[in-house]
């Protein structure tokens, strides 16, 4: 079985070719942040040396929301293959941000520590099972421009009661709330709460975040 290798392009690029040397690689995606081009075509060089084929693919505006989509679109476009995401390759924020589209795909993902590569855990779970009905509704609302300034805004919108809008949104000890989930942020002006996407949130509903 080789691998179908997905790396964020940054300062420990060593760390690609320890995880290569410990997983079989059939060919390896390089995701390449803005100022990291010169890295990505050394770093295909290298693999070219290897006969191992290498993709570059850019990564443009926010960091975590572009990981994030080509993370989805790389596991729909592979389908059948084995995907490995190897989170040592990259910056902080590209690192976080692999590590984590990777959770949240159930996708496998390594990390690299000196001269050894550690598989790391493949935990699979579905936020769309856990906000489907209201929550999503609740959601989807939110991601259209100009919602909600308030919960009294998206009581109306939404036609539910402010007690049902403040529990789909804080949750009770039996239910975890969308914003503990990390999919909004609230926000308090002269004692209104307004309610918008976290960029996790913004994610899941544009479908870069596996079901």
């Amino acid at each position: 079985m080789k691998y179908v290798v997905v790396a964020p392009v940054g300062g420990s690029m060593d760390a690609l070719f320890v995880g290569i040397r410990e997983f079989p690689t059939e060919r390896v995606i390089l995701l390449v942040p803005e100022g990291k081009a010169d890295e990505a075509r050394k770093a295909k060089h290298d693999l070219d040396r290897f006969k191992i084929p290498a993709e570059i693919q850019e990564i443009k505006g926010s960091v975590w929301e572009s990981v994030f989509m080509k993370i989805a679109e790389i596991k729909n476009i592979e389908k059948g293959k084995e995907i490995l995401i190897n989170t040592s390759t990259g910056d902080r924020n590209t690192t976080c941000a692999a590590t984590s589209a990777a959770f949240v795909n159930g996708l496998k993902a390594i990390a690299v520590d000196g001269n050894e590569a550690m598989l790391l855990p493949v935990l699979k779970f579905s936020y769309y099972n856990m906000i489907a009905g209201r929550k999503m509704e609740i959601l989807k609302l939110l991601a259209k421009p100009g919602c909600c300034a308030s919960l009294e805004e998206l009581s109306r919108k939404t036609k539910m009661s402010l007690p049902l809008i403040s529990y789909h949104i804080n949750g009770n000890l039996k239910s975890e709330g969308l914003k503990e989930m990390g999919l909004i942020e609230t926000t308090e002006v002269k004692g209104r709460v307004g309610v918008t996407l976290s960029t996790l949130g913004r994610m899941l509903i544009k479908g870069y975040i596996g079901s």
